[in-house]
């Protein structure tokens, strides 16, 4: 009985013990204290004194709390040993009662002495096993850290975690993992022999997360298994199955044990996803750089050919007479060209903007020119429409980058052209709200609307729009990316909605009246 094993250590000695070992500790204690009496009686033949036959006893005392677990047989032997010497060695013999006063006094110091060594040897071994528990926690907590220092995914992270739990609990642990939505996996992982784990269907119908975030406990008591929900950072990353029966039985000094290994677990696996993100990361970031890479390239090597083909087919359009077949075509020709430059810049525009290289460069600048420069290049292009321009009569002067919001009153004024027919209404209007101190552009058209499914999507990158445009030129969905983009980066808003009037869609932007403090350094 001098050696522990595992569990007994990691239990500090506190479990509760089967009648197997009462009786095992009840028969130590009677071989000793028998042998002890034994001993004595030869003593006493050889006539030794009466001092040695008390410190036999006092032995047997001493092995009885050294050998047998806790107190109780300690101070049993003690008592017994106490009552043989006055039964067996102090006279009159064979009887418990004491003729001289001498041996009151021995059978006090024999039975204090004994008391306190038994207690001084059952506390010493007490420590003992307390310093091998600890011991063989702490050896458990290096060996699971370091297992799971060296773990490649979730999966590796769950099958050492059961394993380590179930050699050091002496159970048949498992490990349900949680996907990056907190939702659980359809399969667990269970540790069924020391060298063999199986994956079962997690069939259980149960809403386990809601249970999780309603427990009073540090567990869940299922039919099967206690589930100990593992914890991350920002949510649930699985939880540890103990089955029932070896749950119910479960000390306090095992369960502590489980609770610091199942830290242990949550943050090898709270690494792991964060691993896995960072390298998820980087993989969209270079696809990102990649893709916005291959645009620009695109994109500089279509602008070229693409300035010759609109001034060539501005010279044709000029040279030909309006009435010849041919100006028809050379019409056609610098309409397509210039929806394709459109096209290109707004490419351009966006991978500058990704990358941070588009500059705000503002300075007070004055609205009724921006606007004016806008709708003349509109015109430029569709002389055949017409657009109704509505500004203040004040002179407004407002912090922009000037070439900028031009750009993108020239977008909303394309986008209202492509949704509108010839004869349909197409307008700007700018007002001061002086409450919020800003400047409000509006750019509306009688076009079919926007799909109230569209609106909360229009701002999106590459979102078009399901409904039916006037002209035959589709976008991408870049050109309202842009444009919240720069007006973002001019510390305004922009919005969409339905007219109220009547049918058609309007874009609103605004744009602050003074300059921030950084902008001013």
């Amino acid at each position: 009985m001098g050696e522990v094993n595992n569990n007994q250590v990691i239990d500090g000695g506190h479990q509760n013990r089967n009648w197997k070992d009462t009786l095992y500790c009840l028969f130590i204690m009677m071989v000793l204290l028998i042998s002890a009496t034994v001993i004595s009686f030869v003593f006493r033949i050889v006539d030794f004194p009466e001092t040695n036959i008390v410190l036999v006893y006092m032995l047997a005392v001493l092995l009885t709390a050294r050998i047998t677990y806790g107190y109780i047989f300690g101070f049993l032997a003690c008592v017994i040993a106490t009552g043989a010497f006055n039964f067996f060695f102090a006279e009159p013999y064979l009887a418990f009662s004491v003729e001289a006063s001498n041996y009151i006094i021995t059978f006090v110091v024999m039975t204090i002495t004994a008391l306190i060594t038994s207690t001084l040897t059952s506390y010493g071994k007490q420590k003992t096993l307390e310093a091998n528990r600890k011991e063989a926690e702490t050896k458990a907590l290096y060996t699971l850290t370091h297992r799971l220092s060296g773990a490649a995914d979730m999966d590796d992270i769950a099958s050492i975690a059961i394993s380590t739990i179930s050699d050091i609990i002496g159970t048949q642990a498992a490990c349900l993992c949680f996907d990056e939505n907190g939702m659980p996996m359809r399969t667990f992982l269970q540790q069924v022999s020391p060298e063999k784990q199986i994956r079962l269907d997690y069939t259980d119908t149960t809403d386990i997360k809601s249970q999780i975030q309603m427990i009073n406990s540090d567990y869940i008591k299922g039919v099967e298994f206690y589930d100990w929900p593992v914890y991350g950072s920002e949510t649930i990353l699985g939880i540890i199955r103990i089955p029932k029966e070896r749950a119910a039985t479960m000390n306090e000094s095992q369960t502590r044990l489980l609770k610091t290994m199942i830290e242990s677990i949550a943050l090898a696996m709270d690494r792991c996803w964060s691993m896995n993100h960072r390298i998820r990361t980087n993989e969209e970031i270079m696809r990102e750089r990649c893709r916005g890479n291959m645009l620009r390239a695109i994109s500089h090597d279509l602008r070229t050919p693409l300035s010759g083909i609109i001034g060539t087919a501005e010279m044709l359009m000029d040279m030909t007479q309006r009435n010849d077949a041919c100006y028809g075509l050379a019409e056609d020709i610098y309409k397509e060209a210039l929806w394709l430059h459109s096209l290109v810049e707004n490419i351009l525009n966006l991978t500058r903007l990704q990358d941070g290289k588009l500059v705000i460069s503002k300075e007070m600048e004055a609205v009724e020119e921006v606007v004016g420069s806008a709708v003349g290049h509109i015109l430029h292009r569709y002389p055949e429409r017409e657009i109704t321009v509505r500004v203040p009569d004040e002179f407004l002067m407002v912090p922009m980058d000037a070439k900028l919001i031009e750009q993108v009153l020239i977008n909303l004024l394309e986008n209202a052209v492509k949704h509108t027919l010839p004869e349909q209404e197409i307008s700007v209007l700018v007002t001061e709200d002086k409450q919020n101190n800003c400047v409000v552009f509006s750019v509306a058209d009688r076009g079919e609307g926007i799909d109230p499914v569209d609106l909360p999507h229009v701002f999106q990158m590459f979102y078009t729009s399901s409904l039916k445009h006037a002209d035959s030129h589709h976008g991408i969905g870049l050109g309202l990316t842009i444009c919240e983009a720069i007006i973002k980066a001019h510390g305004g808003s922009i919005e969409a909605r339905n007219r109220p009037d009547g049918q058609g869609a309007m874009i609103i932007f605004k744009l602050p009246m003074e300059m921030n403090q950084n902008e001013l350094l």
